[in-house]
């Protein structure tokens, strides 16, 4: 099966074969790249095989997982395409490595946390946490979108109180949604605007590592 989609993998130093392993499939902002994201994970290769995956469209110096045609309005067709793109590469990592299928989880950053989110909101059992610094559910996706969850999704949720890119009311009505789906979630705030504070990176890390002993 060829790879869909470029990515950077870090995995566990000695890996025992035989063994699956949780895996942590980390998506960019719009604009960057998958090795600006390594940052945020920096130590977790010690449990998880973690794939930073590009975004399949140019975006200035960087790259994107889907174009907007408004102020948080995706355009429809090519976020369709880019949500598919990245549900194909989760089957494709999980056919190509040794990773156990009830323990994989996602974490994004802005444009990688919408499509985090909506990638939690329609595989079914298949993901069991995600991370979302500081993003947004596309309105077509909550009211067009078949949502199906699963049954034992996690959710952790941060955003900047001071967020001139995504307003920080997103972020709670991220928490909202979820909630109201039965979806327990951890919201983190941080006086800090569209970005990662240490504390931020403190506290995913933290829950990420806990997540895996539930």
């Amino acid at each position: 099966m060829e790879t869909p989609m470029i990515y950077e993998l870090r995995r566990p130093k000695n890996v025992v074969p035989g063994k699956k392993y949780p895996a942590l499939f980390v998506m960019h902002g719009i604009g960057s790249n998958e090795h600006n994201m390594l940052s945020l994970v920096d130590g977790l290769e010690d449990y998880f095989y973690i794939f930073s995956v590009r975004g399949h469209l140019t975006q200035g110096p960087g790259f994107a997982y889907f174009t907007i045609q408004g102020y948080g309005k995706p355009h429809r067709e090519v976020f369709d395409e880019g949500i598919n793109k990245l549900s194909n590469f989760i089957d494709y990592a999980s056919e190509k490595y040794p990773l156990d299928p009830n323990k994989l989880y996602l974490l994004g950053f802005s444009q990688g946390a919408i499509v985090s989110m909506t990638l939690a909101l329609t595989l079914g059992n298949k993901i069991k946490g995600i991370v979302a610094l500081s993003g947004y559910i596309p309105l077509f996706v909550k009211e067009e979108y078949n949502i199906n969850p699963g049954k034992n999704l996690s959710v952790f949720i941060s955003h900047g109180e001071f967020d001139q890119v995504l307003p920080y009311e997103w972020g709670k009505e991220n928490v909202e949604y979820f909630t109201k789906l039965g979806i327990p979630v951890t919201f983190k705030t941080y006086p800090e605007g569209h970005t990662v504070s240490e504390k931020n990176l403190q506290d995913l890390q933290t829950w990420i590592v806990n997540e895996l002993q539930r």
